[in-house]
């Protein structure tokens, strides 16, 4: 089995989350700072049936969501700008 490559998994994660904003009409953006593993997985268990929960990079979800609204012309979303944690 071949081993995706950094730029595969990034195409790939920019892929998911265009697709999920595109699917969803509400986000939820929230810092997950400190936050042990137990209380995400119930915080995942919670959610599970009616809720997406995508976990990524800050950078890498403020470069998807500019790209997206350029691609789609759905700037509404560049209103979650201010929102996401460091920038």
């Amino acid at each position: 089995m071949v081993k995706a490559t950094k730029a595969e998994k990034k195409i790939a994660y920019d892929a998911k989350l265009c697709q999920l904003i595109d699917e969803f009409t509400q986000i939820l953006v929230v810092a997950a700072d400190n936050v042990g593993s137990t209380q995400l997985q119930n915080i995942r268990k919670g959610l599970r049936g009616d809720s997406v929960v995508l976990m990524g990079k800050n950078t890498m979800m403020k470069r998807s969501v500019k790209i997206h609204a350029e691609n789609t012309g759905n700037t509404a979303i560049l209103n979650l700008m201010p929102f996401y944690p460091y920038g």
